[in-house]
C-alpha cells in the first residue's frame, strides 16, 4: 500500500540498475549533468542499467519501508540539457530509491570515517555527498556497481 507523503522536492532521480539514486542539489549544481553521465555510463557497458525517472521535481511517496521516487506527469520523458534546452529520452515511471547523493554539499567530507546517511520521509538511505569542486561520477560508478 503506498501511503502518499505529498512531498515534491527540487532534485532528480535516475534508476540504476534496480534502485533510484536520488540527486539532491541546488540549481546549477550538475544534477541534470550527473543523471546524463550515468545514463551514458550505462550505453557505455559501465552500469547494467540506468534511465531517467525524472529531472528537476520529482514527486516522493512512502510504501512500508520503502521511498518511492515518481516523476510528474507534465514532465515525463523530459530533461533539460543547459544551453539545449528540454530533450525527450527514456524514462520509467517510478523506482524505489536506494540512494542519494547531494552535490555542492557544504558537509562533504573527503573520507568520512563511517557510512553516512539521509533520512528523507522517515526512511534512512545510504548518501553520498560531494563538494562544488568533486567529479561525483567515478565515485558513484564504483558504489553503484557494488551495490
Amino acid at each position: 500500500m503506498i501511503v502518499t507523503s505529498n512531498q515534491t522536492i527540487h532534485a532528480t532521480a535516475v534508476l540504476v540498475g534496480a534502485r533510484a539514486l536520488l540527486i539532491r542539489g541546488a540549481s546549477g549544481s550538475g544534477k541534470t549533468t550527473l543523471a546524463l553521465r550515468l545514463i551514458a555510463a550505462s550505453e557505455q557497458g559501465l552500469l547494467p542499467f540506468a534511465r531517467l525517472v525524472a529531472d528537476d521535481r520529482v514527486y516522493l511517496d512512502v510504501a512500508g519501508d520503502r521511498l518511492i521516487a515518481r516523476v510528474p506527469e507534465p514532465i515525463a520523458g523530459m530533461i533539460e540539457v543547459r544551453g539545449e534546452g528540454i530533450r525527450h529520452i527514456p524514462y520509467e515511471q517510478c523506482a524505489v530509491v536506494g540512494w542519494v547523493t547531494d552535490l555542492a554539499s557544504p558537509d562533504a567530507e573527503r573520507m568520512p570515517e563511517t557510512t553516512i546517511t539521509a533520512e528523507i520521509s522517515g526512511i534512512r538511505l545510504p548518501r553520498y555527498a560531494f563538494p562544488s569542486c568533486a567529479d561525483p561520477l567515478p565515485v558513484l560508478l564504483a558504489a553503484l556497481r557494488v551495490a
